[in-house]
């Protein structure tokens, strides 16, 4: 099997304008249109895909992000990995701006997205114990230390449903919990791309220490965007060295490889025809015999 990466790119992160070979696909799926086009580059002599999940000039809203048809584009295409670069803020004083994050773990506070393939007369139940691949984590850890980024193995994410940013309440209640960062767009994707099967990592990048932090003002995009500029260019390095690396620390028992096996609970007769098309890209491998 070819493993293909693919990057999902968050505010700040629209595009990988240095890279050549670069080709705009355009992607359709059951659940509808991606964010944007889907950016295929060959680096190294290897397929790459890119995605920015709020669409360049950062014109979707958390909430109303496409997750499904971003993740069916991905598989569509044969992503087998996919590391999300995102924008997050810090709930620990350690972690401060332009630092970045290897997450291992999310806490899912959003409400209003559709969270699951499996809506509809088939019912799939996959686990979300180890929500990201080890194996992943490992070559985004060694592509960031190639880079020289300041970072931190290991962390919390807390997924809030946004856009508004936190209540001084919340971030403090947040922080109580022991949670590390905080962001909106890591859920329902990382449960989605499980779902796919399709192994996901993500490397948060710190902007601001949310609205907790006594010596700092309240969360100003103004301010995140500066930080975010230098951030971007960090991140574009990370991937550049990631592309060639990220197979050798493919994990064989990773979770995520064939966990549809045990999570399709329907009865086969009651699996309709229209319903095994619409999730034929996403769970073909075990509905279509």
């Amino acid at each position: 099997m070819t493993n293909k990466l693919g990057i999902i790119g968050g505010s700040g992160l629209y595009d990988v304008e240095e890279f050549k070979n670069k080709k705009y696909i355009d992607c359709k799926t059951p659940w509808g249109k991606p964010s944007d086009q889907i950016l295929k580059i060959i680096y190294e002599d290897k397929e790459v895909f890119f995605l920015p999940r709020h669409g360049k000039g950062h014109y979707i809203s958390p909430s109303k992000i496409n997750f499904r048809a971003n993740i069916d584009a991905f598989k569509q295409l044969g992503v087998t990995d996919i590391v999300s670069v995102s924008a997050v803020g810090s709930l620990k004083k350690e972690l401060s701006p332009g630092k970045f994050v290897i997450i291992d773990q999310f806490i899912d506070r959003t409400f209003a997205r559709n969270k699951t393939f499996f809506d509809d007369e088939i019912v799939a139940h996959v686990s979300m114990a180890n929500p990201t691949s080890i194996g992943l984590m490992n070559a985004c850890e060694e592509a960031i230390k190639k880079a020289n980024i300041d970072y931190k193995r290991g962390g919390s994410y807390v997924v809030m449903e946004g856009p508004q940013f936190s209540t001084l309440a919340e971030s403090e209640l947040y922080r109580s919990w022991g949670a590390d960062v905080i962001g909106m767009t890591n859920m329902p994707e990382a449960k989605l791309a499980r779902e796919a099967e399709i192994r996901y990592a993500s490397v948060s990048m710190v902007t601001d220490y949310d609205c907790w932090h006594p010596d700092h003002e309240n969360v100003d995009v103004q301010k995140v965007i500066e930080v975010l500029t230098n951030n971007a260019s960090k991140a574009k390095q990370m991937i550049k060295n990631l592309i060639n690396i990220f197979e050798q620390h493919i994990d064989q028992n990773d979770p995520a490889n064939n966990c549809l096996d045990v999570a399709i609970i329907t009865a086969p007769e009651k699996r309709t025809n229209k319903t095994i098309e619409k999730l034929k890209t996403i769970a073909g491998r075990v509905l279509i015999k």
